[in-house]
């Protein structure tokens, strides 16, 4: 791991979920074709929950006294996920998806640990919440790729 702070690696995790957020509403507003209700819907509700996932990582970091990032500005300079900025097919919108999610749970998994040594279960506690509800969403997403 790199010498940043557990509160910082949690501002970059801030960051990546509003990127994510904001993937989703593109790829909500813009799905298109046969599977426009089915993927429109799922695509919203995922926007939701990453909305609430940044929300409580937010206040996480309050919470440990440090000030999370919340500009537009700081999240595209801090986050490791790239922005989507073209209009990709439903199919290419849900593989995208997927390597988020996967990238997503891989950090988050990784900074457990870390912040389990600062004592701080609570965060440790959402973090492991938010690995099993993206689980969830994962295994939808693949599944769908699999039809």
């Amino acid at each position: 791991m790199s010498d940043k702070t557990a509160d910082d690696k949690l501002n970059t995790l801030l960051a990546d979920y509003m990127v994510f957020y904001q993937k989703l509403r593109n790829y909500h507003w813009n799905v298109k074709g046969s599977e426009f209700f089915k993927l429109h819907e799922k695509f919203e509700e995922a926007y939701n929950e990453a909305a609430d996932f940044a929300d409580d990582i937010a206040e996480r970091i309050l919470a440990r006294g440090s000030r999370p990032a919340s500009t537009m500005a700081e999240f595209i300079n801090t986050a490791t996920l790239d922005e989507d900025r073209s209009v990709p097919t439903a199919e290419e919108m849900v593989a995208n998806l997927v390597s988020d999610i996967e990238t997503l749970n891989g950090r988050t998994s990784s900074l457990i640990p870390e912040i389990e040594e600062t004592g701080d279960r609570a965060t440790a506690n959402l973090l492991d919440d938010i690995i099993d509800a993206q689980d969830e969403r994962l295994w939808m997403f693949r599944t769908f790729l699999a039809e």
